[in-house]
């Protein structure tokens, strides 16, 4: 297995933003010092309650200053939001600063709220995002200095020459988080890892990674691919420590995933995120939403990992033999958890259960 620090970079009551970026890097640091294979935040905007990381090219280079070997990168860009030339230059020049360590997430969005200010279109982002990877490649294909042209239905370049290109080559490992089968079936194609969140229960998502798994196999890619989940952890001396320490902390892990409200309105807001994944069908993701902000509903269906060193180490082997994947995205830092605890959490995990998981191979 492979093991990820994972950040929204929650913004934290008591802290400036540039307090909260030096706690993350310090968190970072201690990854890899402790063996922590990547290192990945997530583009959001526009929500000052929420999350302060808007840049995730700007969290690579600032996490690669600090860090000497843990993959970084952006779990994701979103495609739809950035000049496509830009963007790719930005990947190519942050790999660069950071030796070849760049991962590169890219993900069409699904919040609408972010695309009105930039006056970009919603509707099509998925379409946008997967034109996007064949536009990358070509920008990243040839020798320093040899232009490339591109003409698809949203992406366009006429003999175009970076002044840079990636470190690695052909280009940096791509990801892309999706549950959707079609995506599945082009990350499959296309030798693109990709993720889940908790949100689809694991013994429905694992129908879903076996498939692409399968069609990874078809499509002759010599390198395995990474199939991720991401949810909240917390680690601690004892299991009784970790549940007086995270468990205030997991009821609001997810809050800021609704608009800034009152307490006694987040039901109605549950309720309404829940109706739009019961109308696609999803029936089990619809009660996870009307359960998320529920610690004990979380922790009893071990959809966070909260625990001693041995409690996660089993749930969490578990977990992914049940949902077929091979990387862990952990998020640390979340709700009113202290520095020292996240700190204290992180080292718990990469001192025992790092090295307890690394040979497992759950597929």
């Amino acid at each position: 297995m492979k093991f990820a620090h994972f950040a929204h970079v929650w913004g934290k009551p008591g802290y400036t933003p540039a307090q909260r970026y030096e706690l993350l890097w310090r968190e970072l640091e201690t990854a890899d010092e402790l063996g922590f294979d990547y290192g990945f935040c997530v583009e959001h905007h526009f929500r000052p309650d929420e999350s302060w990381m808007s840049a995730p090219s700007l969290y690579t280079v600032g996490a690669g200053a600090r860090t000497k070997r843990i993959r970084l990168g952006g779990m994701g860009h979103i495609v739809p939001l950035h000049q496509p030339l830009r963007l790719a230059e930005e990947i190519a020049i942050a790999d660069q600063m950071i030796g070849g360590r760049l991962e590169v997430g890219l993900v069409p969005g699904i919040v609408q709220d972010y695309f009105r200010p930039f006056k970009v279109e919603f509707e099509n982002r998925r379409a946008v995002t997967l034109e996007y990877v064949q536009f990358l490649k070509a920008a990243f294909a040839g020798p320093p200095g040899q232009g490339f042209s591109f003409d698809g239905k949203y992406h366009h370049a006429d003999n175009v020459k970076l002044a840079v290109k990636p470190a690695q080559q052909p280009h940096p490992p791509l990801w892309i988080e999706t549950r959707d089968p079609a995506t599945l079936v082009f990350c499959a194609e296309q030798g693109i890892s990709v993720g889940y969140f908790l949100l689809i229960p694991r013994d429905e998502a694992a129908a879903f990674y076996r498939t692409y798994y399968e069609n990874w196999k078809k499509a002759g890619h010599a390198a395995k691919p990474r199939i991720a989940y991401s949810t909240l952890i917390y680690v601690d001396e004892t299991d009784q420590k970790a549940l007086d320490k995270a468990t205030s902390a997991v009821a609001q892990g997810y809050r800021g995933f609704f608009p800034t409200m009152r307490d006694d309105q987040l039901k109605d807001a549950q309720a309404e995120r829940a109706e739009v994944f019961r109308k696609r069908g999803e029936h089990s993701a619809a009660e996870i939403i009307l359960n998320i902000l529920d610690p004990e509903y979380l922790m009893s269906r071990d959809l966070v990992f909260v625990g001693s060193p041995e409690t996660v180490t089993r749930k969490l082997k578990a977990a992914a033999a049940e949902g077929h994947f091979d990387t862990f995205f952990g998020e640390f830092n979340f709700g009113d958890l202290a520095g020292e605890d996240v700190l204290r959490s992180i080292r718990l995990f990469g001192t025992h259960i790092i090295p307890a998981l690394r040979d497992f191979e759950p597929f």
